[in-house]
C-alpha cells in the first residue's frame, strides 16, 4: 500500500499526460558536436494505418549552441519506396538571446513540429534522417561541427 497518496497522483497523471505518444526515442551527438556528415537515423513500424498523427523533432542545445536558428534536413522513408525531403529552419532563441526552449540548468529542449495530422497509409517500416544544414553567413560549405546540440530525438504522437 502506497503511504504518500500524492505521489501514487502525480505518477498517475505523468502516465496519463503521455496516452497519445505512440514512438519516441532520443540520440546523442558526439560530445555535443553534431557532425555535417552525422545523420540521426529513427527506424519505426507497426503504425496504425488509418489514424492520424503529430510529429515532432526534439533538439536538447547547451548555452554553447552560437545561432538563434536551427536548419535542419529530414528525410522520411516510406516502405513503398517513396521518399520525402523538407528543409526546416526552427527559431532556437529571441532576438535578446534567451533560449526558447524548457528545462532547468544549461540545456534546453525543443519540441518542434514536424508533420501535422499526417496518415501511415502504407504499412512496414518507415526510416526518418536527420541532419543539420547549417553554414555561416556568406559560405556556402557547411558547419563540419556544430557546436551545442546535445541529442536529437523522434515522437510521433496521434492527433487529437
Amino acid at each position: 500500500m502506497c503511504r504518500n497518496p500524492y505521489f501514487l497522483w502525480l505518477f498517475m497523471l505523468i502516465i496519463s499526460c503521455n496516452d497519445n505518444i505512440v514512438f519516441s526515442d532520443y540520440q546523442a551527438t558526439k560530445n555535443g558536436y553534431w557532425q555535417k556528415d552525422g545523420t540521426i537515423k529513427f527506424n519505426f513500424s507497426e503504425l496504425d494505418t488509418v489514424s492520424t498523427y503529430n510529429m515532432f523533432i526534439n533538439i536538447r542545445n547547451d548555452e554553447t549552441f552560437p545561432y538563434r536558428n536551427l536548419f535542419l534536413i529530414a528525410e522520411l522513408d516510406f516502405p513503398n519506396g517513396e521518399t520525402v525531403k523538407d528543409t526546416l529552419e526552427y527559431e532556437m532563441a529571441m532576438p535578446n538571446g534567451k533560449w526558447i526552449g524548457k528545462g532547468f540548468g544549461n540545456v534546453k529542449e525543443n519540441k518542434l513540429w514536424y508533420k501535422e495530422n499526417i496518415v501511415f497509409t502504407s504499412p512496414g517500416a518507415y526510416t526518418l534522417k536527420i541532419s543539420h544544414a547549417m553554414r555561416r553567413n556568406g559560405e556556402v560549405e557547411g558547419l563540419q561541427n556544430l557546436m551545442g546540440i546535445t541529442d536529437v530525438g523522434f515522437q510521433i504522437a496521434k492527433s487529437k
